[in-house]
Protein backbone atom coordinates (compact mmCIF):
# COMPACT_ATOMS: atom_id res chain seq x y z
CA UNK A 1 0.00 0.00 0.00
CA UNK A 2 1.48 3.39 -1.05
CA UNK A 3 1.91 6.42 1.16
CA UNK A 4 -0.96 8.28 -0.48
CA UNK A 5 -3.33 5.38 0.20
CA UNK A 6 -2.35 5.25 3.87
CA UNK A 7 -2.45 8.98 4.32
CA UNK A 8 -5.28 10.55 2.31
CA UNK A 9 -4.28 14.04 3.47
CA UNK A 10 -0.83 13.45 2.00
CA UNK A 11 -2.49 12.70 -1.32
CA UNK A 12 -4.48 15.93 -1.14
CA UNK A 13 -1.34 17.83 -0.15
CA UNK A 14 0.60 16.42 -3.12
CA UNK A 15 -2.21 17.36 -5.50
CA UNK A 16 -2.34 20.88 -4.05
CA UNK A 17 1.43 21.18 -4.31
CA UNK A 18 1.35 20.04 -7.94
CA UNK A 19 -1.29 22.65 -8.72
CA UNK A 20 0.70 25.40 -7.05
CA UNK A 21 4.00 24.47 -8.66
CA UNK A 22 2.84 23.46 -12.09
CA UNK A 23 -0.67 24.69 -12.57
CA UNK A 24 -0.39 28.38 -11.91
CA UNK A 25 -0.81 29.09 -15.59
CA UNK A 26 -4.16 27.30 -15.63
CA UNK A 27 -5.32 29.42 -12.69
CA UNK A 28 -4.45 32.62 -14.56
CA UNK A 29 -7.52 34.80 -14.95
CA UNK A 30 -5.95 37.09 -17.53
CA UNK A 31 -7.21 36.96 -21.09
CA UNK A 32 -5.30 34.70 -23.44
CA UNK A 33 -3.57 37.44 -25.37
CA UNK A 34 0.13 37.81 -25.93
CA UNK A 35 2.51 39.30 -23.41
CA UNK A 36 3.25 42.00 -25.99
CA UNK A 37 -0.42 43.00 -25.94
CA UNK A 38 -0.61 42.82 -22.16
CA UNK A 39 2.31 45.25 -21.96
CA UNK A 40 0.43 47.71 -24.16
CA UNK A 41 2.30 46.90 -27.35
CA UNK A 42 5.22 49.13 -28.38
CA UNK A 43 3.67 52.33 -26.99
CA UNK A 44 2.99 50.73 -23.61
CA UNK A 45 6.49 49.26 -23.45
CA UNK A 46 8.00 52.64 -24.36
CA UNK A 47 6.02 54.22 -21.51
CA UNK A 48 7.28 51.60 -19.06
CA UNK A 49 10.86 52.18 -20.22
CA UNK A 50 10.48 55.96 -19.87
CA UNK A 51 9.21 55.59 -16.30
CA UNK A 52 12.00 53.09 -15.60
CA UNK A 53 14.61 55.63 -16.71
CA UNK A 54 13.17 58.27 -14.36
CA UNK A 55 13.28 55.76 -11.51
CA UNK A 56 16.91 54.92 -12.31
CA UNK A 57 17.91 58.59 -12.13
CA UNK A 58 16.40 58.83 -8.64
CA UNK A 59 17.89 55.54 -7.38
CA UNK A 60 21.19 56.10 -5.56
CA UNK A 61 21.95 52.37 -5.76
CA UNK A 62 22.30 52.38 -9.55
CA UNK A 63 22.22 55.87 -11.05
CA UNK A 64 26.04 56.09 -11.15
CA UNK A 65 26.10 53.12 -13.55
CA UNK A 66 24.14 55.18 -16.07
CA UNK A 67 26.19 58.40 -15.96
CA UNK A 68 27.09 59.55 -19.46
CA UNK A 69 24.70 57.13 -21.17
CA UNK A 70 22.83 58.34 -24.25
CA UNK A 71 19.35 58.27 -22.71
CA UNK A 72 17.51 58.44 -26.04
CA UNK A 73 19.51 55.49 -27.39
CA UNK A 74 19.03 53.52 -24.17
CA UNK A 75 15.28 54.18 -24.31
CA UNK A 76 15.11 53.04 -27.94
CA UNK A 77 17.23 49.91 -27.43
CA UNK A 78 15.53 48.84 -24.20
CA UNK A 79 12.09 49.39 -25.74
CA UNK A 80 13.10 47.24 -28.72
CA UNK A 81 14.56 44.56 -26.47
CA UNK A 82 11.47 44.31 -24.24
CA UNK A 83 9.22 44.45 -27.30
CA UNK A 84 11.10 41.54 -28.90
CA UNK A 85 11.27 39.53 -25.65
CA UNK A 86 7.52 39.94 -25.17
CA UNK A 87 6.77 38.52 -28.61
CA UNK A 88 6.26 41.81 -30.41
CA UNK A 89 7.30 42.70 -33.95
CA UNK A 90 10.41 44.60 -32.86
CA UNK A 91 14.02 43.55 -33.35
CA UNK A 92 16.66 44.41 -30.77
CA UNK A 93 19.75 45.57 -32.66
CA UNK A 94 21.83 46.78 -29.71
CA UNK A 95 25.00 45.19 -28.42
CA UNK A 96 25.04 41.78 -26.75
CA UNK A 97 24.39 41.90 -23.00
CA UNK A 98 27.77 40.43 -22.00
CA UNK A 99 29.66 42.94 -24.15
CA UNK A 100 27.48 45.84 -23.05
CA UNK A 101 27.96 45.14 -19.34
CA UNK A 102 31.55 43.81 -19.41
CA UNK A 103 33.12 46.90 -17.80
CA UNK A 104 30.27 47.70 -15.41
CA UNK A 105 30.93 45.18 -12.59
CA UNK A 106 27.19 44.98 -11.87
CA UNK A 107 26.52 43.68 -8.36
CA UNK A 108 23.57 41.58 -7.25
CA UNK A 109 22.26 44.62 -5.35
CA UNK A 110 22.39 46.74 -8.51
CA UNK A 111 20.79 44.04 -10.61
CA UNK A 112 18.00 43.65 -8.06
CA UNK A 113 17.56 47.43 -7.83
CA UNK A 114 17.02 47.62 -11.58
CA UNK A 115 14.54 44.74 -11.41
CA UNK A 116 12.67 46.51 -8.58
CA UNK A 117 12.52 49.68 -10.64
CA UNK A 118 11.25 47.79 -13.68
CA UNK A 119 8.47 46.32 -11.56
CA UNK A 120 7.61 49.77 -10.18
CA UNK A 121 7.53 51.20 -13.71
CA UNK A 122 5.19 48.40 -14.82
CA UNK A 123 2.97 49.02 -11.79
CA UNK A 124 2.86 52.74 -12.62
CA UNK A 125 1.60 51.74 -16.07
CA UNK A 126 -1.06 49.36 -14.73
CA UNK A 127 0.63 46.23 -16.12
CA UNK A 128 -0.94 43.18 -14.48
CA UNK A 129 1.13 41.15 -12.05
CA UNK A 130 0.83 38.13 -14.33
CA UNK A 131 2.28 40.06 -17.27
CA UNK A 132 5.02 41.48 -15.04
CA UNK A 133 5.99 37.98 -13.95
CA UNK A 134 5.98 36.69 -17.52
CA UNK A 135 8.30 39.50 -18.63
CA UNK A 136 10.65 39.00 -15.67
CA UNK A 137 10.76 35.27 -16.48
CA UNK A 138 11.88 36.12 -20.02
CA UNK A 139 14.53 38.51 -18.70
CA UNK A 140 16.05 36.04 -16.22
CA UNK A 141 18.19 34.22 -18.82
CA UNK A 142 20.05 37.53 -19.36
CA UNK A 143 21.24 37.60 -15.72
CA UNK A 144 24.56 35.75 -16.24
CA UNK A 145 25.50 38.05 -19.12
CA UNK A 146 24.60 41.23 -17.25
CA UNK A 147 26.44 40.08 -14.12
CA UNK A 148 29.24 38.62 -16.29
CA UNK A 149 29.35 35.40 -14.30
Amino acid sequence: MGLTNRYPTLSALLIALALVLGGCQSLNTEPENSLYQQLGEREGIANVVEDLLYLIVDDERINQQFKGVDVAQLHHNLTDQLCELSGGPCAYTGREMRELHSDMAVTNTQFNALAENLILAMEQNDISTGAQNRLIKRLLPLYPDIRNL
